[in-house]
C-alpha cells in the first residue's frame, strides 16, 4: 500500500556512502544484493497481507521491507505487526522512525520536568520532539537552522530557535542533524553533567567533535544511540518487536500525518529519489503509494 523513504539513512546508501566495514550492520531485513550498489533497500513498508496465517490475511500490517510492490516476508524472521484500527496505513510508514526516536529517549532517559533541546528537525528529531513534549512537565526546545520548521515545533507544544539562540542549561540534548555545526550546537545547549545523546549517522565522513574547552569540566556525557539494540535501560525486559509494536502503537495521533510532506507513485520512484535525496532537498518524509 506505501512505504516510507528515510531519507536520513537511505541518503548515505544511495550516494554509496556505507563504509566497509558496517557493511554488514546496515543491511536491511529483506536487503538483495550488497553495498555499494545494485541493493535493494528500505525498511518502512506498509500492505495488506493476502496470503499466510489465517490470523493475519485480509489484515493490514507493518514490515520492515524494501521499497516493492509485493513481499514475502518471512515469520519466523521479522513477523509483520498489525496495524491498531486507530492507525491508518498511510501514517504507518513512520513507525520505524518513531521507533528509533523511542530508543533514544530511553538512551536519555528523559522524565518529567526537564529541559530538552533536540537540533536537527528532519523526521527523527521531530518525533523525539514528540515524544518528549508528551512527558508531563518537559520544556523542550526544537533548534534547526530551517525557519519553515517552527510550524512542526509549535504542532508538538515545543518551542522553535535559532542554533545562536538555543538554551544553555538543558537536562538533555539530542542531536539528529547529521552535521558537525549541529552536534556542536547540542553539546553547548547541555547543562553540567547533562546527556548529550547522538542520533545521526555520518556514515563514512569523520566529523569535527569540540571535546575542549569546558566539555571536560562540565562532565558532559556523550551517548550514541542506535536502533540496531533496544536501549540498555530496557533491555532485560523488551525485545526489538515489543518496541516495534509500541512505536506503531504510539502512531495513534493525527498531527503524525504532518510529517508525511509528500505522495509519489512507486512508478516513479526510480525517477523521483536522486530530488528526494538530494542534499536540503525540502520536506519531510515521502509516502511511496503502490
Amino acid at each position: 500500500m506505501y512505504s516510507g523513504v528515510s531519507r536520513g539513512t537511505e541518503r548515505l546508501v544511495f550516494n554509496g556512502l556505507v563504509p566497509a566495514a558496517d557493511r554488514e550492520r546496515m543491511c536491511v531485513p529483506l536487503q538483495q544484493g550488497e553495498f555499494p550498489f545494485p541493493v535493494k533497500y528500505g525498511y518502512c513498508a506498509v500492505g495488506l497481507v493476502e496470503a499466510g496465517p489465517e490470523a493475519l490475511v485480509g489484515k493490514t500490517v507493518f514490515t520492515l521491507a524494501p521499497h516493492q510492490d509485493r513481499v514475502l516476508v518471512p515469520l519466523d524472521k521479522i513477523p509483520p505487526v498489525v496495524l491498531p484500527a486507530n492507525v491508518p496505513p498511510r501514517r504507518a510508514i513512520l513507525a520505524a522512525n518513531l521507533e528509533t526516536a523511542l530508543n533514544a529517549v530511553w538512551d536519555a532517559g528523559v522524565g518529567p520536568g526537564d529541559r530538552v533541546v533536540v537540533v536537527g528537525a528532519g523526521t527523527v528529531g521531530l518525533l523525539v520532539t514528540y515524544l518528549c513534549a508528551g512527558i508531563p512537565g518537559t520544556e523542550v526546545t526544537l533548534i534547526d537552522v530551517d525557519q519553515s520548521r517552527r510550524i512542526y515545533a509549535e504542532l508538538f507544544g515545543a518551542r522553535f530557535t535559532k542554533p545562536l539562540d538555543g538554551p544553555a542549561d538543558v537536562d538533555v540534548a539530542f542531536h539528529a542533524s547529521a552535521t558537525a555545526a549541529g552536534l556542536a550546537c547540542a553539546l553547548a545547549c547541555a547543562g553540567d553533567e547533562a546527556t548529550v545523546v547522538e542520533l545521526s549517522w555520518f556514515g563514512d565522513q569523520d566529523p569535527a567533535v569540540p571535546l575542549g574547552a569546558a566539555f571536560h569540566a562540565r562532565r558532559l556525557k556523550l551517548v550514541s544511540s542506535q536502533v540496531g539494540q533496544v536501549a540498555t535501560s530496557r533491555r532485560p525486559r523488551w525485545t526489538c518487536r515489543r518496541r516495534l509494536e509500541k512505536a506503531v502503537a504510539l502512531l495513534a495521533d493525527d498531527r503524525l500525518d504532518q510529517l508525511i510532506t509528500e505522495e509519489i507513485a512507486f512508478a516513479d520512484l526510480a525517477r523521483e529519489m536522486p530530488r528526494i535525496l538530494a542534499p536540503g532537498a525540502p520536506g519531510l518524509t515521502a509516502a511511496v503509494r503502490y
